[in-house]
């Protein structure tokens, strides 16, 4: 998702529009074939960093090019009237099949790689706008561990006015980009496209409007894309010490910590899954490269009859030994190279799973010893305040 920001300052009040085609450019090259991530930004860029998800799906599924496009999220810092803005786009893995995903455990991986990124990077950030295909509904559990986790908000939701597709779909039945079999069983639509936001200890930010296109482009029979373009209005306004932890009134730390609890523990399961299949496929792959070894070595002893047997003539023709040692290679760089990728995704699953229990633990610690019962306007800061970026939707 490409991103252009606008600024305007009245009665001490930033506003930010969400636009498309901007003064500043930067292009963040990822993949094989030359895919990637590009912001758009009126303000000059200072900085920009690219993280490349550990899992990006699987080289032999070339029909449909994840693994080649190389999922990834890029970064953008601005500095905008004394603000810190950081600004993060980014592209999932798609879901292609909602029955049978099998790709589900590699997408909350992203999401949790996605999570961690924005948190680390985004300590000494005002301001954190993030958006792209999460290819996520938003209630799937990548979307409900990015932003329980980072405390992001959505604009759809958060919007005071808004004005586009129904629900706020921005993959449509009526776009002739779109197939029907890719909605299934969602006869309207999905909507997988997002602009999140959030503020800091001393900046309140607020969606004024947002708004999505609605198909064909107005005076012509096609779409720009297959996806319906997202624009939001963000007004930024500082905020005053006495008002500091003014907006968190929806739940108590505590119910927070215990949803995000139960929201990692449903990843790691996820992530569990994934390990358990992706030992289950190199243990095929192994099993193969040995057949195709045996083989081979049976045709070499085969080859090498005649020359024990002085006299003794090949019974087989020499074209059949050709195509079979032909196939014995092919099976056995094939099975070698299908093992490492198996080896290696095994290490990624198995090191996002160790952290994700990790940050279990510590959330379960915190979460038995969080007192009982606080004063509703507690002097010191409670356990689940020292998240950083976690629980915190302002912070």
């Amino acid at each position: 998702m490409d991103f252009n920001l606008f600024r305007g300052l009245t009665n001490n009040k930033l506003c930010f529009n969400l636009l498309l085609m901007l003064c500043f450019f930067v292009f963040l090259c990822s993949g094989v074939i030359g895919s990637g991530l590009a912001i758009f930004s009126k303000h000059r860029i200072q900085d920009t960093f690219l993280y490349r998800y550990s899992l990006n799906g699987y080289p032999y599924m070339a029909h449909h090019g994840d693994w080649f496009a190389g999922k990834a999220v890029g970064m953008a810092i601005l500095n905008l009237a004394g603000l810190t803005v950081n600004v993060y786009v980014t592209h999932l893995h798609a879901e292609y099949s909602r029955e049978t995903d099998s790709y589900l455990p590699h997408r909350v991986v992203q999401a949790w790689e996605l999570q961690q990124f924005i948190r680390h990077t985004s300590t000494g950030a005002d301001v954190v706008i993030m958006g792209g295909d999460l290819n996520m509904h938003p209630q799937d559990l990548g979307c409900r561990l990015l932003m329980s986790y980072t405390g992001l908000r959505d604009c759809y939701t958060e919007t005071a006015k808004f004005d586009g597709c129904e629900n706020g779909i921005t993959l449509i039945a009526d776009n002739l980009f779109v197939g029907k079999n890719e909605l299934i069983p969602f006869e309207k639509g999905i909507r997988i496209d997002y602009i999140l936001f959030k503020g800091s200890s001393k900046t309140n930010v607020y969606c004024d409007f947002m708004s999505t296109t609605k198909g064909s482009v107005p005076g012509h029979p096609l779409p720009y894309s297959d996806h319906e373009a997202l624009t939001a209005e963000l007004r930024l306004e500082s905020k005053i010490p006495a008002q500091t932890g003014s907006d968190k009134t929806q739940d108590t730390p505590t119910e927070k910590l215990a949803e995000l609890v139960d929201t990692l523990t449903e990843a790691r399961t996820e992530v569990k899954v994934g390990l358990h299949c992706a030992e289950r496929m190199r243990y095929t792959a192994a099993r193969t490269g040995v057949m195709g070894l045996a083989l081979l070595f049976l045709e070499l002893a085969i080859a090498a009859v005649p020359c024990f047997t002085l006299g003794a003539e090949q019974p087989f023709p020499r074209i059949s030994f050709y195509l079979l040692a032909a196939l014995c290679f092919v099976i056995l760089l094939t099975t070698s190279l299908l093992y490492i990728f198996y080896t290696m995704e095994l290490k990624s699953l198995q090191g996002a799973e160790d952290q994700m229990r990790l940050s279990v633990g510590s959330l379960q610690e915190k979460l038995r010893g969080f007192p009982v019962a606080q004063p509703h306007n507690a002097p010191q800061r409670s356990p689940v305040e020292k998240l950083p970026s976690a629980l915190d939707a302002e912070e």
